[in-house]
């Protein structure tokens, strides 16, 4: 099989990569990711410019990308970098709004002008969208939105968001305007960069996006799109951590040599290589099986996203170990990229969770 990107997509990983070396050095990410909004409106503009943003959607939805593998290269370099900001959660976003054909709000996200938000996790819903509590309300033509959604990613300071909630027909999505009555936010930064924040809704006007009651396949699949993403940005930040215990293993020396002449450690670092590859093979296949049929797909991300579990902390924690003490350094951005991959493993589900969902879902192709 040919695994290159070809050349479309290897210019926009060019281009991203020089913009962001340049733009996005670790003093400007640190800084970016823990104070303030814990994001950077300016660099999202930019990277928006360079067509990051617009890479996410099909030429059918105003971008000029939209396949798993253009949002898998976008997320890699977007690990690589370590940049914050409501990416997956526009990603999801702008799949419920290019599902429902609201193209005037894509283009606005593609240009870099208006950036929402995704609003579907509850803090006792565990990625189940039936134990959603949400609930919205039809009062004449328009809708009121009443309950409570949780780390929703950099909600305190973006335009809008997408909200799942319920309805007498089904599970529905609604367009929320940040300053809409009735709606309040509780953000809070993130151990790992970033922000996120609790809201909650009062009789919140909402605008229905789509038909009512007919949400539940299109969530799935922004979810399915969205692991995809993940899996690729866990192995490029997986590649920079193996990459900088390399670089520390050939310099560091101990008892007058380089530590990376032990075989202890060239051992531990071919595992740790073996264990990378594996994960970068589980997201590859989960790109790929996006446009198989559901049970397929749905079985490829989740593989994908226990393997990148499993190999993220490996990862993490070799390169912390051989590294020693000045690994848990926060001056050292190996440190950064560590916690980030380890958060990774945890965002929309960890290695347990979609242990379960694979056997589960493999169950469903037996016959019976």
């Amino acid at each position: 099989m040919d695994f290159s990107l070809g050349e479309d997509r290897q210019m926009l990983v060019d281009s991203l990569r020089r913009f962001l070396a340049d733009k996005y050095p670790f003093a400007t990410r640190t800084a970016a990711a823990f104070e303030g909004p814990g994001w950077s409106r300016d660099l999202w503009g930019q990277m928006a410019e360079l067509g990051a943003v617009g890479a996410l959607f099909g030429e059918d939805a105003g971008g000029f990308g939209g396949s798993p593998f253009d949002v898998g290269v976008v997320f890699g370099e977007i690990g690589r970098a370590l940049v914050t900001g409501p990416w997956l959660a526009t990603l999801q976003a702008g799949h419920v709004l290019a599902a429902a054909g609201r193209h005037d709000d894509l283009a606005a996200m593609i240009a870099g002008e208006r950036v929402i938000s995704y609003a579907e996790e509850e803090a006792d819903t565990w990625f189940d969208a039936s134990a959603i509590t949400t609930r919205s309300t039809a009062r004449g033509e328009s809708w009121v939105l009443d309950g409570a959604k949780a780390v929703v990613s950099c909600a305190g300071s973006v335009d809008a968001l997408v909200v799942v909630a319920k309805t007498d027909a089904g599970l529905s999505t609604f367009m929320v305007e940040r300053d809409a009555a009735g709606l309040t936010v509780h953000d809070y930064l993130l151990v790992d960069g970033g922000s996120a924040g609790d809201v909650t809704f009062a009789a919140t006007p909402a605008v229905l996006i789509g038909e009512a009651g007919g949400a539940a396949p299109v969530i799935e699949a922004a979810r399915a799109l969205a692991l995809v993403a993940l899996s690729w940005e866990a192995v490029a930040v997986m590649d920079v951590l193996r990459d900088q215990t390399l670089d520390y293993l050939r310099t560091r020396k101990q008892f007058g040599i380089v530590i990376g002449k032990f075989q202890a450690l060239q051992h531990r670092m071919a595992t740790m290589a073996l264990e990378i590859e594996q994960a970068r093979s589980a997201a590859i296949n989960a790109a790929d099986l996006y446009s198989a049929d559901r049970v397929s797909r749905e079985r490829a991300v989740s593989a994908a996203k226990t393997t990148i579990g499993k190999a993220g902390s490996l990862a993490a924690e070799e390169a912390i170990q051989m590294h020693g003490g000045i690994g848990m350094t926060w001056e050292l951005a190996m440190s950064h990229y560590a916690k980030r991959l380890i958060m990774l493993g945890h965002e929309l589900g960890d290695e347990d969770h979609h242990l379960a969902r694979y056997i589960a879902l493999g169950q469903e192709l037996e016959p019976a």
